[in-house]
């Protein structure tokens, strides 16, 4: 099915926008041989050989005018001149051929009066339709329309043709002259604006990364310019103590100074490779009103996640500017969907499993009971957390956290974060912690040769919090999604974002 439909998907809107324009005045050339040919030709067999050359000049004259529409919409989109020429052609043979039909149905009694109708009404109108895309300007397309009803009416006046006649031709071509006119000139203007949002949208794009690029100059000014400054204080400092005689002053001088240059270049390497901490709440919000402004409808939605840890904001962060980036960049979306959720860990299966799992209160009170292990008592300020009668089995032990001084830890791990003497492993992490999950997807995703390595990048980071990134492509309706997952190690929390990023548009 990708085969057969692949011409049309792989093509932007824009384009999708412009083949059907264009391929519509196709069709309707071919329509216009049947409301226009055939009559010429049912007029042939009533008046002889004058219906034959009406005929040819039917077919002629829309050749010419498809010609004509397809040049002026790409005058439109401003990919060459205006065909003025082609226009003017078309304006006089199109003129010669409704006097034509106005003057068969004078001078020969014969013609059917619905035949030649049909004729004068498919010239006029389909030319009229050519001509209104050579013009952007309404009141241009209003003259035209009036000229064009307004003249032949006249000329059926002047060559004396009944009343009757004459109201019938004027209603005929009024009618195609003013469908034609306006359809073509919406046409030319959805086609123009169509283009203009398009490259309005790769703007905003561009626009979004040199604003990055901008931050990143932000942040390493701000990290070498206020210790550049610093050293060289210090340093003429130490210059002007190794005057005076004060050596031992002047050593301690430079001593800082190296740990400055030794800090600044640690700083440095931060800003390089992007480990610098983001904020969530900025890159939400930041996302949004990006997607806003080029035309993307965003919906954001925090699902129990109002409080995440401080590493974990920061590698979400870089996921929905990357994310945010692709979108503008890859795709022609007009709805984004991110989620932040924090799933709760397997806490059920880790308590029937083994454990304790305790919590130390502002007197130290630890305990809750299983299979295994018997509540204890941990006095303030107690790391451990359980003593002696608080044992737990080898693998669950007691997981405890202390509101007072103390802290409450099971096989060797701090609650606060600190290291794990236990397993160690990102998978026990997530069971016993959970994790938290942040999904954008999008609509409208173009197919994309090869891969750049923003998305590389972001799993390296996630790997570090032993996270993991999953991107790609769902179903066949043109929708990507991008999905980040991220232990929760217990580790300082903060909030997510505010409630202005947890509303949905």
């Amino acid at each position: 099915m990708a085969r057969l439909t692949g011409w049309w998907t792989r093509r932007s809107n824009p384009e999708k926008v412009e083949l059907y324009t264009r391929w519509t005045y196709h069709g309707l050339a071919c329509v216009a041989v049947f409301i226009g040919g055939m009559p010429a030709l049912a007029v042939n067999r009533e008046v002889g050989p004058v219906g034959g050359w009406l005929f040819l000049t039917v077919l002629v004259h829309i050749v010419l005018v498809a010609v004509l529409s397809s040049r002026a919409l790409s005058w439109q989109l401003g990919r060459r001149e205006r065909p003025g020429r082609l226009a003017a052609v078309i304006a006089v043979l199109t003129s010669a051929g409704c006097l034509a039909v106005l003057a068969l149905q004078r001078w020969l009694p014969g013609a059917d009066l619905q035949m030649t109708m049909y004729v004068a009404g498919g010239l006029v109108s389909w030319g009229v339709g050519a001509l209104a895309l050579c013009t952007v300007r309404v009141r241009h397309i209003l003259g035209l329309t009036v000229v064009a009803v307004a003249g032949p009416a006249a000329s059926a006046v002047l060559l004396g043709l009944p009343l009757t006649s004459t109201v019938a031709f004027t209603f005929t071509i009024a009618f195609g002259t003013v469908v034609f006119a306006t359809t073509s000139g919406f046409s030319g203007w959805l086609l123009r604006a169509v283009w203009e949002l398009d490259a309005a949208h790769r703007l905003q794009a561009r626009l979004a990364v040199a604003e990055e690029r901008l931050r990143f100059a932000r942040d390493l000014h701000d990290v070498m310019g206020r210790n550049l400054s610093v050293i060289a204080l210090k340093s003429e400092l130490a210059v002007q103590l190794a005057r005076r005689g004060a050596a031992d002053r002047a050593v301690a001088e430079m001593g800082e100074v190296q740990r400055i240059a030794r800090e600044s270049q640690r700083e440095v390497r931060e800003v390089v490779r992007g480990y610098r901490e983001a904020d969530l709440h900025t890159e939400l919000d930041g996302a949004r009103g990006v997607l806003q402004a080029a035309g993307i409808r965003c919906r954001i939605d925090l699902r129990d996640a109002a409080e995440l840890p401080a590493a974990a904001q920061s590698a979400l962060a870089w996921v929905v500017r990357e994310a945010t980036t692709n979108v503008l960049r890859h795709s022609d979306a007009r709805h984004c969907h991110v989620t932040v959720t924090a799933e709760p860990g397997d806490r059920a299966g880790a308590e029937a499993r083994a454990g304790v799992v305790g919590r130390a209160g502002a007197e130290g009170r630890a305990g809750a009971e299983s299979r295994a292990g018997v509540a204890g008592r941990a006095e303030p300020g107690d790391r451990a957390g359980a003593e002696g009668r608080a044992g737990a089995e080898s693998r669950a032990g007691v997981a405890g956290r202390a509101h007072g001084e103390g802290r409450a830890c099971g096989e060797g791990r701090e609650v606060s974060g600190g290291p794990v003497a236990g397993s160690g492993l990102a998978a026990d992490t997530m069971a016993d912690g959970g994790q938290v999950v942040l999904v954008i997807e999008n609509d409208g995703a173009r197919a994309t040769g090869t891969g750049g390595s923003g998305l590389a990048g972001l799993r390296e980071r996630l790997a570090v919090l032993g996270g993991v990134l999953d991107a790609g492509p769902v179903g066949d309706d043109g929708r990507f999604r991008v999905t980040a997952r991220v232990p929760l190690d217990g580790a300082e929390l903060r909030p997510a974002a505010g409630a202005p990023a947890g509303k949905g548009l």
